[in-house]
């Protein structure tokens, strides 16, 4: 066994695997940008070293720095994590060279199963079900269009070398298709260094589904099962969980054979992951091989008890899977979601900035959460924007769901926007609890974007009655300041006016041991709580049922976050209601005459100038962010009046690109 690794990653991966390599009792280096120098891995890691400045291709995916950090440390090993180096053969093969083992497969499996055109050949020699398509690497836009023609739209154009949605477009026609190639291309050289695009037939209405496999040196491969990741947005996988609602025992044995055969037919060392698009009759198609542990390895975890990250640094160290196929047993079920710095009401466009408050939900045997990130740390623009990813277990789904609702609710995030109402959207989503997902789920039931409209409280009287109990404590405690004058003592009122959504209720409430009885609509609310001043989280209890609302006081309102909604609540006397009314609203700024950026990001393209006339729906304005390439588009006709950022400038939330006549 090795004495000392080193994670060539950051973020939550990188975190993942120190806190085993800890309990191995493994020594590891860290190795971080300059943009992470104060990342919760560089604190974890026995040591860091710093690898350049922010940009991956200055830093994490610099090979040559990353090489001479081993040596300088004395690293045995290296694990690559997922994204960046970790499907690279070029660096797996330079550490062979030197004499460092790769935690992760052999050079010729990285190659062969990363470029995709390979690794379909090969599986339909191994005998996996592959998708119809062209499998060569398509030269241009004209190309492309040809063959989606003959094949039959719709198609997806893919990077060859590509993965995380990035690369990927699809195309229901010739316009589309050209856009979509030169969209899929440009992504792939910036993500990859590699602009290669293939096409193939796109499946409609299907399921993504995955086989996690292992395999050694020996010869030994099996598999652990399938994970369910079909709830996706734009390609990027939001949530998944494990086993797969859809399959049933007859299809997870065909799968998991042909994972383990394809495995096999590498010669596959360490974890790896099969992945296979499965249409409505559960015919199930090879669509890729990961070389490298997957995001959500953790349900495949929690349902088998077994730790990836561990069995692939045993592997690399020489042993033998301690397990053989018959040994696999499955426990419950496990579902993970994933909380990003991101603003789901407009348009999920990335947020950065500093973490000002950060309480993930407390960990338990059934729940779990692997975050990068901490309380006053940044989110920065140059990577992933991933906060955390939140993993429950129960021993059915239905109990899986109950405690991901409730981790949602306990997930405090302040300071960046961020994605919980939308997981709760989905995690309550009749779809999603009756199974009926596919990977069109998100872009079918929110075809217009998702909206605070999308995330109505399905009960009300709880978020007013905890609204007013925590008003009582507030005024309870101000009735109590010394040096009132005698005679004129502050006197709290049981009567009080709750105002929501610009609407007028009556509460009546009386205190009783523990809290407050209160009155809401003629029915009876027994509110219960140890809950003190400044907290961020009121738990408690409402007649007898357990609670956990975020609460944030706000001069004269407290804004409560439950289930994914969000409500601000005013609690006034019967004076101060009337007061209110007679106030004039504040109408917004019109910003209808500019351009503005959706996202912190750079801008790379311009593609009209001062006085070009222009069309609803025409392309203005190309934005990058995360590497994604975002096309910004006129919502009427008009004149452009003034230009007012050039190419190549950082630009900021709203910050006006043009303006228009």
């Amino acid at each position: 066994m090795f004495n000392k690794i080193l994670i060539a990653n950051r973020g939550e991966i990188a975190c993942r695997v120190i806190k085993t390599a800890r309990r191995m009792g493994l020594q590891t280096v860290a190795v971080y940008s300059e943009a992470d120098r104060d990342a919760l891995h560089v604190a974890m890691a026995d040591e860091a070293v710093l690898i350049g400045p922010p940009p991956s291709a200055q830093s994490y995916l610099d090979i040559d720095k990353i090489l001479q950090v081993c040596q300088a440390t004395g690293a045995e090993a290296v694990h690559p994590g997922y994204g960046f180096l970790s499907e690279n053969a070029t660096f797996a093969e330079r550490l062979a060279e030197a004499g460092i083992a790769f935690i992760g497969p052999n050079v010729q499996a990285i190659r062969c199963m990363g470029d995709k055109i390979t690794s379909k050949k090969l599986a339909r020699e191994a005998g996996v079900n592959t998708i119809p398509g062209h499998p060569d690497i398509i030269e241009d836009a004209d190309t492309a269009v040809a063959i989606a023609q003959e094949i039959g739209y719709p198609v997806m154009l893919k990077a060859s070398a590509g993965g995380g949605g990035k690369g990927m477009r699809v195309a229901h026609n010739d316009d589309e298709c050209r856009d979509g190639f030169l969209r899929a291309t440009n992504e792939a050289k910036a993500s990859f260094g590699d602009g290669r695009v293939f096409l193939e037939k796109f499946i409609e209405e299907p399921r993504h589904i995955e086989i996690q496999v292992l395999a050694d040196k020996h010869g030994q491969a099996i598999h652990l099962g399938e994970r369910e990741c079909s709830l996706q947005r734009r390609h990027q996988k939001v949530i998944e969980e494990a086993p797969s609602p859809f399959l049933d025992d007859a299809t997870r044995t065909a799968m998991g054979d042909q994972a383990v055969a394809l495995a096999r037919a590498v010669d596959y060392e360490s974890a790896g992951t099969v992945e296979f698009i499965v249409d409505r009759q559960r015919n199930f198609y090879f669509l890729e091989m990961n070389t490298r542990l997957q995001v959500e390895h953790p349900v495949t975890e929690f349902v088998t008890g077994l730790d990836l990250v561990e069995l692939m640094i045993k592997i690399a160290a020489g042993e033998s899977l301690p397990i053989a196929q018959g040994d696999v047993k499955r426990d419950g079920w496990a579902i993970e979601a994933r909380v990003y710095a991101e603003d789901p009401f407009r348009g999920f466009l990335p947020s950065v900035g500093r973490l000002v408050r950060y309480l993930p939900p407390p960990e338990s045997a059934g729940v779990r959460v692997d975050t990068g990130v901490y309380e006053g740390g940044e989110v920065s623009i140059h990577y992933d924007p991933m906060i955390a990813k939140l993993i429950t277990h129960g021993a059915t789904r239905g109990q899986a769901i109950t405690r991901m609702r409730e981790a949602l609710n306990e997930s405090y995030i302040r300071g960046v926007s961020h994605n919980i109402s939308f997981l709760a959207a989905l995690i309550e989503h009749p779809r999603f609890r009756e199974g009926r997902i596919s990977t069109n789920m998100i872009a079918e039931e929110y075809p217009h974007g998702f909206h605070p409209a999308d995330m109505i409280h399905d009960d009300p009287a709880l978020l007013i009655v905890v609204a007013a109990s925590i008003h009582r404590q507030y005024m309870d405690r101000a009735a109590g300041i010394s040096g009132q004058l005698p005679g004129y003592e502050r006197i709290v009122s049981d009567r009080w006016v709750i105002v929501m959504n610009g609407e007028r209720q009556m509460v009546e409430m009386q205190l009783a041991d523990g809290g407050q009885d209160i009155t809401y609509e003629e029915k009876r609310y027994q509110v219960r709580s140890d809950w003190q001043f400044g907290q961020p989280l009121f738990r408690g209890t409402v007649n007898g049922t357990d609670v956990c609302i975020q609460v944030e006081r706000r001069n004269m309102y407290y804004r409560l976050f439950h289930w994914g909604a969000q409500v601000d609540i005013m609690v006034l006397t019967d004076r101060a209601a009337e007061l209110l009314a007679c106030m004039p609203d504040k109408a917004p700024v019109d910003t209808s005459q500019f351009l503005l950026s959706p996202m912190p990001g750079m801008l790379t393209q311009l593609i009209v100038g001062e006085g070009h006339e222009v069309r609803a729906g025409q392309d203005l304005a190309v934005v990058e962010a995360m590497k994604m390439e975002n096309v910004l588009r006129s919502e009427r006709d008009g004149t452009v009046e003034k230009v007012m950022a050039a190419v190549g400038d950082t630009l900021a939330v709203d910050q006006p690109i043009m303006k228009f006549a």
